[in-house]
């Protein structure tokens, strides 16, 4: 059974909807007992950091996401802020995210930008690869993905770099530490590209 975690942010019908279109059914859940069954996971976000944090650790359900995660290696899918929370912490705010994975959350640098961009970024940008990853599984090349975010991951160990895309400058658009994954952009509003990989989410995880 997948499961959207519902802590009260992000775009979990929309979620739902692009699995459906790929033939995954799916739950949206806020009750621990759901999320304990789960076989995988799907932690959307969208927002402030802090309000993220803050509704995450209000409903009661980091205790049972860190068993799933942690101990028993359930696959989990962070979602634009539903990555942001994987890392330790954000620029943005002051509390601390799940650390699952090594690094803070950054905004983006308008100084290390030629003129042209604006902060947020927001629209289509092609991602690229730094290796292979089960997700990105027969995708084109440089596949396309809708973003809308002034934030990205700054990580510890660049092997947790699952792709990166180009806003100015380089940046991390999405992570991989064994069954931990996230993407910056939003797959759900990616047409093609972001139902074949929440499909390779369902299929190779």
């Amino acid at each position: 059974m997948l499961v959207i975690v519902d802590y009260g942010v992000g775009n979990l019908e929309s979620i739902r909807n692009m699995l459906k279109k790929t033939g995954t059914e799916s739950t949206i859940s806020s009750d621990q007992n759901i999320i304990l069954e789960a076989s995988k996971l799907i932690l959307p976000g969208v927002g402030a950091f802090d309000t993220c944090a803050s509704k995450l650790k209000q409903s009661g359900l980091i205790h049972a996401i860190n068993q799933k995660v942690k101990e028993e290696k359930t696959p989990i899918l962070g979602v634009c802020v539903g990555l942001q929370l994987l890392l330790e912490g954000s620029e943005e705010g002051v509390l601390p995210g799940l650390g699952w994975i090594k690094g803070k959350v950054v905004r983006f640098k308008q100084e290390r930008m030629n003129g042209g961009f604006k902060i947020p970024h927001m629209g289509w940008s092609e991602v690229e690869l730094p290796r292979s990853s089960s997700l990105f599984k027969d995708l084109d090349i440089r596949p396309r993905f809708y973003f809308v975010h002034s934030y990205y991951p700054e990580l510890v160990d660049e092997y947790d770099a699952l792709v990166y895309a180009n806003y100015g400058y380089p940046f991390v658009a999405g992570v991989e530490h064994e069954n931990i994954l996230g993407v910056q952009f939003h797959p759900e509003k990616s047409h093609k590209f972001g139902m074949k990989l929440l499909d390779n989410f369902v299929k190779n995880y």
